[in-house]
């Protein structure tokens, strides 16, 4: 087995989770269509086996975009249960309404689809009950020593404490390295031998599968022949910064340096991919939106104008100056939340509760509503769907002093939605605005036409469960 294979993000348990929900949903197919056949007319096993393809493609892509493959979500059964049935009812709808009505002669039949429906709810939720009460991700977990137990190896003690951080790997423990801070790790997680002679013999005799590179002086410290015995046993090095990278999906920005941003693949700037949506499917999803949202907003404008539009003559849209690609400044369109005189005070940030917000303003800014507006901008190329949302000036200016690299996140078109949008709540401080660089410089490395629309599909969830502010 390759070391890629062996360390990648999808562990043998993730493959053998959905290897069994492919299965199970391509078996409800067939039994619905059986069963169909057996007291309606026949159906043709081509088409039987055309329709389980179908059925089990768009189940996937609907679970993908509730949620149901975030490897950290957090759900209690009965939440997971109703993502299962919402999945299925956007299954149905997609299906018998769009696929079914461009291809008329795949269509079995509505009950068919009712049945497939009910039989895959039912096998779904027992399924991932199983693998919920028996852990069985556990099985393949890598066995993971740190070598260091200073501040930089705080960070992972910090930050990968709960099981759902903790999923594809388990730690055995830190190695104090000479030159290490002082950190908070517990003396518990410690794990003190003679490293500099012994490490390749503790690594084999406990079953390491992966080292972290986590001290904070490496110079002259670390037994670089052990390691390269190890690396070449099949025992994987790697260092914390590419670490926290892959296991987060965020880079750690408090731990970068120079030479990585200069030599990291993945943040050189190619034309090609300056945006992966590129202005004209940009222009596409635009219009098809507008299309689709038109009645939404229209509702949105009156409701901002009877609540205090027509007493106040407060304008129902808001226009606001951000900063975009290449620190261009522009202006943002969005439909008004907050009351006429918000900032009579001058800017300040958005809270979670923010007693500025109207009545109407708190549900549109819950559903991402607000943000309709922005369809402007896309058209305008001013933003696109997918990337880092755009700050304020006011607020860039001060943020740019305090946190290192985060001009980097306008090397970007700004987007309606992002990486960050996807992984970290809504933020409203100096510190949040850190957080979710992390996760902008992460979507910057890795950006391609795949997590672009990955991300748009799982934006469908924050839109859905009311995740906006």
């Amino acid at each position: 087995m390759s070391i890629a294979s062996r360390y990648g993000r999808n562990t043998i348990a993730d493959k053998l989770f959905l290897l069994g929900e492919l299965v199970l949903l391509a078996l409800s197919s067939m039994l619905a269509s059986y069963i169909y056949s057996f007291y309606s007319s026949p159906v043709p096993l081509d088409h039987r086996l055309i329709n389980a393809l179908l059925f089990t493609a768009s189940v996937m892509l609907c679970a993908l975009s509730v949620g149901l493959y975030d490897q950290k979500l957090r759900e209690s059964q009965k939440g997971i249960i109703k993502r299962v049935v919402i999945t299925l009812a956007f299954n149905a709808i997609l299906l018998e309404f769009i696929v079914f009505q461009l291809f008329s002669a795949l269509h079995i039949g509505t009950v068919y689809l009712a049945m497939a429906s009910a039989i895959a709810a039912f096998l779904l939720s027992c399924f991932r009950a199983f693998f919920h009460y028996h852990d069985i991700t556990r099985i393949s977990r890598r066995r993971i020593l740190i070598l260091g137990a200073g501040e930089r190896a705080s960070i992972i003690e910090r930050r990968m404490r709960r099981n759902v951080d903790k999923r594809n790997f388990e730690i055995v423990g830190f190695t104090p390295i000479e030159g290490d801070k002082n950190a908070a790790i517990p003396e518990h997680r410690l794990i003190r031998f003679d490293y500099q002679n012994d490490l390749f013999q503790f690594v084999t005799e406990n079953n390491i599968d992966q080292l972290v590179i986590a001290c904070d002086e490496r110079r002259n410290m670390l037994p670089v022949e052990h390691l390269f015995k190890c690396k070449t046993r099949g025992i994987d090095v790697i260092e914390i910064l590419d670490f926290i990278e892959r296991e987060t999906g965020q880079i750690a920005v408090n731990l970068i340096y120079p030479s990585w941003v200069i030599y990291a693949n993945g943040l050189d700037l190619n034309q090609r991919f300056k945006t992966n949506l590129d202005y004209k499917l940009n222009l596409v999803l635009a219009v098809l939106l507008l299309t689709v949202t038109w009645p939404i907003m229209l509702i949105t404008a009156l409701m901002i104008y009877l609540e205090d539009g027509r007493k106040t003559g407060a304008p129902i849209f808001y226009r606001q100056l951000r900063v975009g690609f290449d620190g261009k400044p522009f202006y943002i369109l969005k439909f008004r939340s907050m009351r006429h005189d918000a900032e009579k005070n001058g800017a300040r940030w958005a809270t979670t509760n923010d007693d500025r917000v109207t009545r109407v303003g708190r549900i549109i800014r819950k559903y991402r509503i607000d943000e309709l507006p922005q369809l402007m901008n896309v058209l305008a190329g001013e933003m696109g769907f997918v990337g880092p949302r755009p700050e304020r000036p006011e607020f860039v200016h001060q943020l740019v002093k305090d946190i290192p690299y985060y001009n980097q996140r306008h090397n970007v078109k700004p987007g309606l939605t992002g990486w960050a949008q996807l992984k970290y709540p809504y933020g409203s401080s100096a510190e949040d605005a850190q957080e979710k660089l992390k996760f902008d410089l992460y979507y910057i490395k890795h950006r391609s036409l795949f997590l672009d629309l990955m991300i748009l599909i799982r934006t469908v969830e924050i839109v859905l469960f009311g995740k906006g502010r």
